[in-house]
């Protein structure tokens, strides 16, 4: 059980290394949460400062639940040999700390970027594929946010793709009501035609 909480740790503290943040203070001396849709991940700063800064963010935001999860597969051999349980666990804790910063008054992001990097470094080729969903379901619709919703409905179907146990996929429906739960702002203006669309945000801040 120690271990499992060390893995939960790891990833938490990973994941409060908030770019969104830093970049929003580097760029327009606010803090980001205070613009556009008020949250500290790559689509608000796509919002609110500029694509070329989302797209870092995105990055760093990617990179950091890499070296997170990898860094588990290095320290916990065993335990990832037997079982993807401490892969995800650490890669949603990543998302968690991202979405729950503790020196950002646990208001931070919506943690897509990081979810696709978990993805990434646990199965090459689905995280692959994660970021040909996310993009094309972006771009179809819009919405970064449905890209993100989107995100999460194929990591449910992961168990057609990976053996994965019963703990792992109860894990990842708890933290995709989470998400579900994070989004239903964009999802009310959706709806009434409020949220500000990829396109247009792309257009304004070239």
């Amino acid at each position: 059980m120690s271990d499992y909480l060390i893995i939960a740790l790891i990833g938490y503290l990973f994941g409060c290394l908030q770019f969104a943040y830093f970049i929003g203070k580097i760029y327009t001396k606010k803090d980001i949460r205070s613009l556009g849709h008020g949250n500290a991940g790559a689509s608000n700063v796509v919002v609110s400062i500029g694509w070329k800064q989302g797209v870092l963010v995105a990055l760093l935001d990617i990179f950091k639940a890499v070296i997170s999860v990898l860094l588990i597969r290095i320290l916990y051999k065993d335990l990832v040999q037997a079982s993807y349980f401490p892969l995800f666990l650490n890669g949603i804790f990543v998302v968690i700390g991202h979405t729950f910063p503790f020196f950002l008054n646990f208001k931070g992001g919506k943690g897509t970027a990081s979810t696709v990097g978990m993805l990434l470094a646990i199965n090459l080729n689905l995280g692959l594929l994660s970021i040909l969903i996310v993009f094309l379901s972006t771009v179809i619709s819009d919405y970064i946010a449905v890209g993100a919703l989107v995100l999460w409905v194929y990591i449910l179907a992961l168990p057609l793709f990976l053996p994965l146990g019963l703990d792992t996929i109860l894990l990842n429906i708890l933290m995709a009501l989470v998400i579900l739960i994070k989004h239903i702002p964009n999802i009310k203006r959706i709806k009434n035609k409020e949220e500000k669309g990829l396109r247009k945000a792309m257009k304004k801040k070239k």
